[in-house]
């Protein structure tokens, strides 16, 4: 019997540490961080642009943490710079994943740095939120992308210049710098102007480098082109710090945009604090979300970024309205998954909704673009815009452009029965 007792003795014990050490576990669980990756340039060409959305995802972590955190637990941010060097952004992203086990990555601004990471994050099935318009052509399932595609920006700005209302432009210059994302892009609006009739002469394609600085050249043959005696518009896919000695030459040539109105893609108010604006009023931006539109969301998200940079005179833009946007969708999917697990978020991302800043209720679709609006700006002399146009209601995104005949049929839908980025018939399965 006293043999009895004692091994029961021993089984209670034992019981009971195993309760403790699992109390000790959850413990553990419930203390611990959820790590998320930024991977934004802080240095080289396109710190100009990145550094604001590195800032952007720190205030959303703080704000998040000062609610309670997800999940029970504190939101840690993990900041590297992958230096606006293409090949790093891909080094960067594998450390994240693979050795810092970040639940999701907030990251990239050009096309090139995302094509670069988009294959470590299809191996390690890692998420990637992108937050800037870029040329569409993808649908990764292991990529979220809300900033606009072609349809929501590119697009739009177009049929505007060409109304009555912009200026009924009759030629075209496609200035750009020389990388995927202004030349896949320029590729849509070109066979887009072909298909409204605009003669093949009447459209100009031009590339310059990453970084370039002096515009003489490119300015003076847009002058000469424009001479020709039909109402000239440009459409500019430059990116990066090239945009400020651009804007420079266009002031320097005397060029109005009551003449030769630029549209500019990559160019928002963040891009304009460096430079002086006065030479540059009337010139346009297309984009999903202007600092200057008024409701109170974007009230409440101006006072937060103010509040948390610690600079009234930090502008905020559209890409950080994306990343607001995704990052909201990204802690809504946790909670509604009640797990960080790539997979479960993946599938709760569906359908989610946020309220912008625009004053929209931006949603995720299930080719894992937004339902966002269109907004076309003039530059004022204080660097900031005001919509001269938008639509009416939310565009849903196009992944693949009805204007290439490559992409004819083509679909991207993560959801049964398609379940692809890129297909022509039903997949059934992942």
């Amino acid at each position: 019997m006293a043999f009895l007792r004692d091994m029961c003795r021993a089984a209670a014990i034992a019981v009971a540490a195993a309760g403790l050490a699992g109390a000790g576990v959850a413990e553990a669980q419930t203390q611990g961080t959820i790590k998320i990756g930024v991977l934004h340039s802080l240095s080289g060409t396109m710190a100009i642009s990145e550094t604001t959305l590195k800032d952007t995802i720190l205030m959303m972590v703080d704000d998040l943490n000062k609610k309670g955190g997800l999940l029970g637990k504190k939101v840690e941010a993990v900041v590297v710079d992958p230096a606006s060097n293409w090949p790093l952004f891909a080094e960067k992203a594998r450390d994240l994943l693979a050795n810092q086990k970040v639940a999701a990555v907030f990251g990239c601004w050009t096309s090139v740095s995302r094509k670069s990471v988009l294959p470590v994050f299809e191996e390690l099935n890692g998420l990637l939120f992108y937050p800037v318009q870029y040329e569409g052509e993808e649908s990764s399932k292991n990529v979220f992308y809300t900033g606009a595609a072609p349809n929501q920006q590119a697009i739009p700005a177009v049929q505007y210049l060409m109304g009555e209302e912009g200026g009924a432009a009759k030629r075209w210059v496609l200035e750009g710098t020389d990388y995927v994302y202004p030349r896949t892009t320029n590729k849509i609006l070109e066979a887009f102007l072909k298909a409204k009739g605009v003669a093949p002469e009447d459209i100009k394609i031009n590339y310059t480098p990453f970084g370039h600085s002096d515009w003489q050249t490119e300015v003076a043959d847009i002058k000469k082109f424009a001479a020709g005696g039909k109402k000239t518009a440009v459409v500019s896919t430059i990116n990066g710090d090239a945009n400020v000695p651009f804007y420079k030459e266009l002031s320097n040539a005397g060029i109005k945009a009551s003449e030769i109105p630029v549209v500019a893609f990559s160019v928002g108010e963040e891009e304009l604090a460096g430079i002086d604006t006065k030479n540059l009023v009337g010139h346009l931006a297309a984009w999903n979300y202007f600092e200057s539109v008024k409701n109170p969301t974007n009230d409440a998200f101006i006072k937060e970024w103010h509040d948390f940079i610690k600079n009234p005179k930090r502008v905020t833009n559209d890409p950080m309205e994306a990343h607001f946007i995704g990052f909201k969708m990204w802690a809504q999917a946790v909670r509604q998954a009640g797990t960080t697990d790539v997979d479960a978020v993946r599938q709760a991302m569906y359908g989610q909704k946020v309220k912008a800043p625009s004053g929209f209720v931006a949603i995720m679709n299930t080719n894992h673009h937004l339902s966002k609006p269109v907004m076309i700006g003039e530059i004022r002399p204080d660097g900031q815009f005001d919509v001269v146009w938008q639509t009416k209601e939310a565009i849903k995104a196009d992944a693949w452009s009805p204007y290439l005949p490559e992409d004819k049929g083509k679909i991207a839908d993560w959801t049964y029965p398609w379940v692809c980025g890129n297909c022509t018939a039903p997949k059934y399965t992942d």
